[in-house]
């Protein structure tokens, strides 16, 4: 099912899998011109650092959405064959993760092409990288978790595929892909309890994922804060590991909803 999945998406396409990568470098580059060129943003190697969190965010957005979906499009064959109906939404997550993993040697030789820009200075490739399939890992978990739930609660209420595409639309923009954790942390600091809203705004597992891929995949270096360079901040493991501990929770109770529920499939209309 997953072999059908992504052949079905790039049937009859003549750059196929290719395809995959045109959208997230078209909007690195409208970013690194509205950025770089008309704000000024001057954080060194910015567009590695939007790129670094947009994948895994594209990721997490296609495979929700394809999803979610995906019991729904097959009820027909549910109601007459039985075969366990998990593998419909982990079909979508994998597909898309597969294009996810793709996508990963293409960042890299976007790294190295700005390193080779840059004089070979500072190499992007450091010991963190070693942390990579772990954040991978937490990624897949929440992902499948959500796709589970969504899935599942689609078959009996079809508004929620509209819910979570603009909750999903409106989660890019409350998620550090475009910025920084620490534009977050400067812009509450005047704030009373910011300590405590920043911390809010870090407990969404994929504002926590999107600052993890960005500290793991591109060396630390300045990052501009409202037009003033300031070094980054430490990378904050107790929200890190409560977003891990959430992740998982989705992960295990997603399946535990989606398998209660699945029984009930055949009953819809």
């Amino acid at each position: 099912m997953v072999e059908r999945e992504i052949k079905i998406r790039y049937k009859n396409s003549a750059l196929g899998f290719f395809w995959s990568l045109v959208m997230p470098l078209a909007t690195i580059f409208v970013m690194w011109v509205v950025f770089k060129v008309f704000m000024r943003n001057a954080t060194p190697s910015f567009s590695a650092y939007v790129l670094a969190a947009y994948l895994p965010y594209t990721f997490i957005q296609m495979a929700i959405l394809d999803s979610a979906q995906s019991v729904l499009i097959a009820l027909p064959v549910v109601k007459k064959v039985y075969f366990p109906r998990e593998i419909l939404p982990l079909a979508s997550v994998i597909s898309n993760f597969i294009h996810f993993l793709l996508s990963l040697p293409v960042f890299f030789g976007f790294l190295f092409i700005t390193y080779a820009t840059t004089g070979f200075e500072v190499s992007p490739f450091t010991w963190r990288m070693w942390f990579l399939p772990v954040l991978l890992l937490i990624t897949f978990a929440f992902t499948t978790g959500v796709a589970f739930i969504i899935s599942s609660l689609n078959v009996f209420y079809e508004d929620v595929k509209y819910v979570i595409s603009l909750l999903l639309y409106l989660m890019f923009f409350l998620t550090p892909v475009m910025y920084f954790s620490e534009n977050v942390y400067s812009a509450m600091q005047d704030k009373p309890n910011g300590h405590l809203l920043y911390v809010l705004y870090h407990l969404n597992p994929i504002a926590m994922l999107a600052t993890a891929y960005k500290k793991t995949l591109v060396p630390l270096g300045k990052i501009d804060v409202g037009g003033e360079l300031v070094n980054p901040l430490a990378f904050d493991w107790t929200l890190f590991g409560i977003a891990t501990l959430v992740s998982f929770a989705l992960f295990f109770g997603g399946y535990a909803l989606f398998n209660r529920l699945k029984w009930k499939f055949v009953e819809r209309p």
